[in-house]
């Protein structure tokens, strides 16, 4: 017993692997091989677009992923590059040379990229106006024409900032965006809808609830991500805003709708807003701490009010019902494996103080 993964283990009923997620197909809607699709991933090499490329090839869809590693994140790349059917190409989406290059014989478009987040947009905010809104806009532009079949945008449950509604938030409901973040992403949406009777490629916008799992791009600035290593790792945990609310998805899910929407019908989808997550995932803050404290014990407190006013609970109808599209992943049969790879010692790149494992510091190049 002298592996690292082994040394990690704190009790003998503890496992010395991370477990694999159990989860049946999803029910209805079953997805169909799509080999004559080309799908353009912008943020391909992302938290997200990792996991997204992933189920496309599984799917038989070619990908291209361009990306810019605005956080240094360069270990993802050879496991891109190394799959069949995937080519990557590192490059801006700012730069309209490189847009055309990534544009070439592709008939999708998925756009993951922008400067993700309240904090690092706030760290940043001129660069997170040009790559959210003009970066996003200047694609836009460069797709028209080209005869692709779908533009698709994720933005963010977070628009909808303060909802005081009785009931979840629909997609009409009013948006309150909080942040430089979500100010950028309902003015993109903005322009998709103002747009969408002009354009030859159908937008499709989808408000991602905020991510949580495990991906080869891993992120721990969200906010189970956050709990369960904090909690796993032995360290003290301060909790603020105890009692708001977020709705929450996990990482594989999101990719799951993502390939949902590329595959349905135009009448379904084409300029369509769609909330992407799932009603037992909105979850206060202290529901996260208290379902990983059933598996640890852990040392939390929870203080005052914060710098984050959000607080929102949203529905998930539309896409349940339109698409036939079902998370299969909640919160509390995550921990269990998150916990586990923590004390596996999976994610120690960090340990000599450098933030690896989230959207902290951008490389000074692309800033």
């Amino acid at each position: 017993m002298t592996s690292q993964a082994l040394a990690f283990a704190t009790t003998d009923a503890e496992l010395p692997f991370v477990p694999a997620l159990e989860a049946e197909a999803p029910v209805d809607g079953a997805l169909r091989p799509e080999p004559d699709r080309h799908v353009l991933v912008i943020g391909g090499a992302g938290y997200v677009g990792c996991v997204l490329t992933d189920a496309l090839l599984a799917q038989g869809y070619r990908v291209r992923v361009l990306d810019n590693f605005l956080y240094d994140h360069f270990h993802v790349a050879e496991g891109l590059v190394s799959r069949p059917r995937t080519s990557l190409l590192v490059g801006d989406l700012r730069d309209r040379g490189i847009l055309d290059q990534a544009l070439g014989d592709v008939t999708d478009v998925v756009l993951l990229a922008s400067v993700v987040g309240d904090p690092i947009s706030r760290k940043y905010p001129d660069l997170a106006r040009s790559v959210n809104l003009q970066g996003s806009r200047a694609l836009f532009d460069a797709v028209a024409g080209r005869g692709l079949r779908r533009f698709v945008f994720t933005s963010t449950c977070s628009n909808y900032g303060l909802w005081e509604g009785e009931e979840p938030a629909t997609e009409s409901a009013p948006l309150t965006p909080l942040s430089i973040y979500a100010e950028t992403k309902v003015a993109f949406e903005k322009l998709l809808l103002e747009r969408r009777e002009a354009t030859d490629v159908e937008p499709v916008i989808l408000r991602l609830s905020t991510v949580f799992g495990l991906s080869p791009r891993m992120r721990f600035d969200l906010t189970v991500n956050e709990f369960a290593r904090a909690l796993a790792a032995g360290k003290k945990l301060e909790v603020y805003d105890k009692d708001t609310w977020r709705p929450y998805c996990h990482v594989r899910d999101i990719a799951s709708a993502i390939i949902a929407v590329l595959q349905a019908p135009s009448e379904a989808v084409a300029g369509e807003i769609f909330n992407v997550g799932s009603d037992q995932n909105n979850l206060t803050k202290q529901q996260i701490v208290e379902e990983v404290l059933r598996h640890i014990d852990g040392d939390v407190r929870y203080v005052g009010a914060g710098g984050d006013r959000r607080n929102y609970r949203v529905s998930f109808s539309k896409i349940r019902e339109r698409l036939g599209f079902r998370c299969r992943f909640d919160v509390p049969s995550v921990i269990p494996q998150m916990i586990q790879a923590v004390r596996c010692g999976l994610y120690r790149a960090d340990d000599d103080g450098q933030p690896r494992y989230g959207n902290y510091v951008v490389r000074p190049e692309v800033g």
